[in-house]
């Protein structure tokens, strides 16, 4: 039974995808669910994959199906599972067996799992979803030079290309790979709120049907705006529902839902003092989102938030989503490179970006150029083409946001945006209030710009 090259644990709908992919690339896998009739249904749906497959029913019959050294792909859910999962096999493995948790899972768990675990264990952040995992992810790992050199042919072989480069790759060790799989989900976040409220505008503001807002973000993706959020927001727009012959939007519960890794973004930007104000602006949108009583109470209240916008030429919602969008991946990669220096991981950001070029959700034709950027700048901020693209959007951008402000529409991420852009570019702000306030009630001191002496406290009566 031992001739199986990989095993995988988890037949759920991303863990079946990728078990299919890893045996059309004609690698022979076992796989294994706690419960055997999934694993049997899976085996049994495979069709010619079906002969690359080998079905297991215990966690023994797993393990000695592998070839030594064995390699161990867990597809489960994140947190207790993977600790149940790991404790569950060490003791069937030996020594030089590895297991690879390709689940969602906190990167500071997996720095826990990869210093105490007692087998080796390394984290890679998978992004594309089913059709992703199925046809080719965009792949982040993490963990030791040598664990990734053992898992690279498996890795590049199921990845999704960009002009026949394997968008798969190693950012660093033990964490990393989920750090980086985190903040791309938390752009994410970013990207389908920024979309979401464009939308909104267009909707609320501009009494604009679906199918012709489908239209406008058809359009779009045939420019710079061209992603794969933008193409399936044409999609969804342009549904018709079956039941009611309407679009399919206008029947779907305005509450989105999340799995929390855009909200670990958010939480690790804190802790890293780096700031992802659009993020953090998309989290907040998803939790209220999902106060749908409460907001319905308030609408009565305060009255609904639907209000028309003066004619918004469709070009400037184009470049007030540009701007922003180009302000929320500023904030992703600089958190990157924030945590790759305060963790010592050695990322690449302008790798990273590379990685993200196909397979993944936030796959951007922008991307190419931000690598680019990437290698000559330590921000996108620096880079004078991406500063040229600002200096064009931005106007857009406020003009959208007051229209937006004086109609009572929410633009939350769109207004994160613009109030980063205009902090950072404010040489002289305000946290001197802050500092003099801080004196005041806590003597907590402060430095001054003339003689650049710190620890100074005021005359405060």
């Amino acid at each position: 039974m031992s001739g199986s090259e990989i095993g995988l644990i988890g037949l759920g709908t991303m863990g079946a995808a990728l078990a299919l992919n890893i045996a059309e690339k004609g690698f022979r896998i076992a796989v294994w669910n706690r419960t055997a009739e999934k694993t049997r249904a899976f085996v049994a749906e495979a069709g010619p994959l079906a002969a690359q497959i080998t079905a297991t029913e215990t966690l023994e019959d797993l393990v000695a199906a592998l070839a030594r050294p064995r390699a161990i792909i867990l597809m489960v859910p994140a947190g207790q599972a993977v600790d149940d999962q790991i404790a569950a096999l060490a003791p069937l493995l030996d020594e030089g067996d590895l297991i690879v948790d390709a689940g969602n899972a906190n990167f500071r768990d997996t720095d826990r799992r990869v210093a105490e675990a007692p087998v080796r264990v390394m984290g890679i952040g998978v992004s594309g979803g089913e059709d992703g995992a199925r046809h080719g992810p965009s792949i982040m790992a993490g963990g030791s030079e040598a664990d990734w050199a053992r898992m690279e042919p498996v890795l590049t072989a199921i990845a999704a290309r960009h002009e026949g480069v394997p968008c798969a790759g190693h950012v660093g060790p033990a964490g990393a790979g989920h750090f980086v799989k985190a903040v791309h989900n938390g752009i994410e976040y970013a990207d389908m709120q920024l979309i979401a409220e464009v939308y909104g505008l267009m909707r609320d503001g501009l009494g604009m049907h679906a199918s012709a807002i489908g239209s406008v973000f058809d359009t779009w993706n045939a420019g710079v705006l061209r992603s794969y959020l933008v193409e399936i927001s044409g999609k969804v727009a342009d549904t018709t529902d079956a039941a009611t012959g309407g679009p399919l939007l206008d029947v779907i519960v305005d509450a989105a839902g999340q799995k929390g890794t855009g909200r670990w973004t958010a939480i690790e930007a804190q802790h890293l003092g780096t700031p992802v104000p659009v993020i953090e602006a998309a989290v907040a949108a998803r939790n209220m989102s999902a106060q749908r009583d409460r907001r319905a109470r308030l609408a009565e209240r305060f009255g609904g938030t639907a209000g028309t916008l003066p004619d918004l030429p469709r070009e400037v919602l184009e470049q007030a989503l540009i701007c922003g969008k180009v302000l929320c991946y500023v904030q992703g990669f600089d958190m990157i490179r924030a945590a790759s220096d305060a963790f010592g991981w050695g990322i690449d950001p302008s790798a990273v970006a590379r990685l993200w070029r196909a397979g993944c959700i936030i796959r951007s034709d922008m991307l190419d150029d931000m690598a680019a950027a990437l290698e000559r700048h330590e921000s996108l901020l620096g880079d004078a083409g991406f500063a040229d693209r600002l200096t064009a959007s931005v106007p857009a951008l406020r003009q959208v946001i007051a229209g937006a402000v004086t109609a009572g529409l929410p633009v939350p991420a769109l207004s994160a945006a613009l109030g980063y852009f205009d902090t950072m570019r404010q040489a002289r702000g305000t946290a001197n209030m802050i500092q003099g306030q801080r004196d005041f009630f806590g003597l907590h001191g402060f430095a001054r710009l003339d003689t650049g002496a710190s620890g100074q406290h005021g005359p405060w009566a």
